[in-house]
């Protein structure tokens, strides 16, 4: 949820330099999840697979995060 929002409300800001700095926080909310992701998986709350899917997905939003940054900030 807070990767959505930090998304909606850093391009509701309406200036290129707010934005990057929400997608920032975008990449480190991921990050948390990425923690809370693996947690999940030693407690046996999720399987291998699903743990494996979750990770490659959270894997992509953080290279997908990092070239939007680096585009936008080229501009």
């Amino acid at each position: 949820m807070s990767i959505y929002s930090n998304i909606t409300e850093g391009f509701e800001r309406n200036t290129d330099k707010e934005f990057i700095y929400f997608l920032y926080v975008v990449k480190a909310s991921a990050g948390e999840v990425r923690s809370q992701l693996y947690l999940a998986y030693d407690l046996e709350y999720i399987t291998k697979e699903e743990f494996e899917i979750l990770l490659e997905c959270l894997t992509e939003i953080s290279k997908w995060l990092s070239g939007f940054i680096k585009y936008l900030s080229k501009l």
